[in-house]
């Protein structure tokens, strides 16, 4: 096992740790924040940020039912449900759809290329970014708060 050395600032030369000692705390210079990361915008809503990692733990899991049962706004009726769950899950187009729905919803949920959130986060957030798959295709995406429950606008 290699323990860390605090400095000796007279000597220039490392000693062991005493037991229960804590090492000096280590800084590294930076040259800023990368692209991406000047590129990320997530939103300040700790249940929102929950429901968008639900979501995107679901598409990752192409659990499709569930996903559309958790992002379905609540007054759609149940024949509503179903037929976009069949838009996602049946014919030609239906993995295109999806594909574009999931990536939309990674990407915000991580905030990759999330230029602004509008809405006060706490009843309603509306997500302005780039499409992650269509280069120049901007998009939004609004979600509402209702009775504790965070689900898409429709």
């Amino acid at each position: 096992m290699v323990s860390m050395g605090k400095k000796n600032r007279k000597a220039g030369k490392a000693e062991p740790l005493a037991p229960g000692q804590q090492a000096d705390s280590v800084s590294y210079p930076s040259d800023g924040p990368s692209e991406e990361e000047l590129n990320c915008l997530q939103t300040s809503s700790s249940s929102l940020q929950h429901k968008l990692d639900q979501l995107t733990e679901l598409a990752i899991a192409n659990n499709r039912e569930e996903f559309v049962n958790q992002f379905v706004p609540l007054d759609l009726t149940p024949a509503e449900t179903a037929s976009y769950l069949a838009d996602l899950t049946t014919g030609a187009e239906a993995d295109g759809q999806w594909d574009n729905l999931i990536a939309e919803i990674v990407a915000i949920s991580a905030g990759r290329g999330v230029d602004k959130i509008e809405g006060d986060q706490v009843s309603n957030a509306v997500f302005y970014f780039q499409h992650p798959l269509y280069k120049g295709c901007d998009r939004e995406v609004s979600f509402v708060r209702t009775n504790g429950e965070w689900r898409a606008e429709g």
